[in-house]
């Protein structure tokens, strides 16, 4: 039994460096995705998870205080899909908008899709979300992209924020 003990005990050290090495390359991998990449034989996943716990490599999560959506003042509309059978391309278009950071910089995504397709038919990146810069600039690759005249009767559908 002790010797058994001291034999986990040793395959467990030797999972401290190769942990180590991993969050030096990968900060903010969690411990079942670095479960995944190490795949240890003598150990399962939950067990794992709670070596790395006992360890020390906890992650703090990290706070998200940025808001994509301001909807003071934002005339609301009825949802004109949520009983519709999509049947055609052109029909329903969906657009959302989401940030990424580069650096200290913060851009906004915004993107339209075609909801029959999947396609992407227009996308625009700002640094602010004001709808001249975000929302207008995806709206008209998609006119430009799709034609004016084949959008007749089209509905944009989007989660109601202020763009």
């Amino acid at each position: 039994m002790l010797k058994r003990r001291q034999y986990k005990y040793e395959e467990q050290e030797q999972l401290i460096p190769l942990i180590n090495e991993i969050r030096r390359d990968h900060p903010r991998m969690s411990a079942r995705d670095i479960y995944l990449k190490l795949q240890p034989s003598f150990m399962g996943r939950d067990q794992f998870e709670k070596f790395c716990m006992d360890s020390g490599y906890r992650l703090k999560r990290l706070r998200n205080y940025r808001v994509t959506t301001n909807s003071l003042g934002v005339t609301r509309f009825p949802n004109m899909i949520k009983d519709l059978k999509v049947t055609r391309v052109n029909q329903v278009f969906v657009s959302d908008i989401t940030y990424f950071d580069i650096e200290s910089e913060t851009y906004y995504l915004t993107l339209i899709m075609d909801l029959f397709t999947r396609e992407i038919v227009g996308w625009s990146v700002s640094d602010n979300l004001r709808t001249e810069n975000t929302t207008i600039p995806a709206l008209i690759m998609l006119i430009v992209l799709r034609g004016k005249v084949n959008l007749k009767g089209a509905i944009l559908h989007s989660d109601g924020g202020g763009q």
